[in-house]
């Protein structure tokens, strides 16, 4: 079947183990659906499958993609859960044998993929495709970081660093419509004034000394803007951190931490009940992912070299036919 594959780890240029091609239909598995993807949505993940991290040669190749959203056999229109637990846990994120899609089984940037009953949700009608792709990953990831890991109550102030990428930008959105008052920063005119658009209250440019401290920072970009995350908490605050794509060991202030009584909260996807209520939550609200751009799956290489640029303003979500 048609897929688009890891072939070889290139840490330094990842496109280079990229390919289009062939790849075998899915296991057929006892307990396990077969979905044909209408769109898939790529994330930062799918870079670094191609960089060697989270996975290892012996397993490629590897099929990438973690979201999709597609029809099942008999022609229900679903969207999928990305995380695969290794048994019947109440919250899969809590598993420490979890895999996303792409790590241990084959992902969704395939003309099919399969993946346990358990992890297909019914698909909206007022939802599209492209739209339902986006959620599992990006927008799962900042509705638990908003909903579920914060501490936040409506009429809160937000901080989002690095407005642009898939979960700023569903934090933007998310926060406007849970209540909050959401600040969010970028280095780029344009991307703050796109973050305003969405239903950010106020932007700034990243680093800038803000009007007042926040209640709480959503962090996916770590080395970069750490020090600005601290320092804009007020006492007691928390940072909430899902991802770290400048690096991952900026200096931790302790110090700072302690004697402010700051929080530092990981949170990492979501599970299969929080994402049911997250596309309930887009289906009655309105509320639609920002799509950067839609491609053709045959294009899978111009998709990544615009994320590895940083060229975003949202998703960008692969089609097929």
């Amino acid at each position: 079947m048609f897929a688009v594959y890891a072939e070889s780890i290139h840490p330094e240029d990842p496109l280079a183990g990229l390919v289009v091609g062939e790849q075998p239909a899915p296991e057929v598995r006892e307990g396990w659906t077969t979905i044909d993807v209408k769109a898939a949505s790529l994330n930062h993940h799918d870079l670094w499958t191609l960089r060697g991290v989270g996975i290892t040669a012996d397993r490629l190749p590897m099929i990438l993609g973690c979201d999709a959203a597609g029809v099942t056999a008999d022609g229900e229109e679903v969207v999928l859960h990305s995380v695969i637990a290794s048994g019947d846990y109440a919250d899969e994120t809590q598993d420490p044998k979890r895999t996303l899609l792409s790590e241990v089984y084959p992902g969704t940037f395939a003309a099919q993929v399969s993946v346990p009953n358990r992890n297909v949700i019914p698909k909206p009608a007022g939802l599209s495709f492209a739209q339902a792709a986006c959620l599992p990953t990006a927008w799962l990831t900042a509705y638990r970081m908003l909903a579920v890991r914060s501490d936040l109550y409506p009429g809160d102030t937000v901080l989002v660093q690095g407005a642009g990428g898939g979960v700023a930008t569903a934090c933007i959105a998310l926060g406007h419509v849970m209540g909050f008052r959401v600040w969010a920063t970028s280095r780029d005119e344009g991307k703050r004034a796109q973050a305003l658009a969405l239903g950010a209250d106020a932007v700034f440019e990243s680093g800038a000394r803000l009007p007042e401290r926040v209640d709480a920072v959503m962090e996916t970009i770590g080395a970069a803007t750490w020090e600005h995350s601290i320092k804009s908490l007020r006492p007691g605050g928390s940072i909430v951190i899902s991802g770290a794509t400048s690096g991952p060991n900026p200096p931790a202030d302790l110090t700072r931490i302690f004697f402010k009584q700051l929080s530092v909260v990981g949170s990492t996807m979501g599970t299969k009940a929080e994402l049911e209520r997250l596309v309930r939550l887009c289906d009655v609200s309105g509320l639609r992912p920002t799509i950067d751009r839609e491609l053709p799956m045959t294009q899978a290489a111009d998709a990544l070299s615009a994320m590895a640029a940083g060229e975003l303003f949202g998703k960008v979500v692969l089609t097929r036919p």
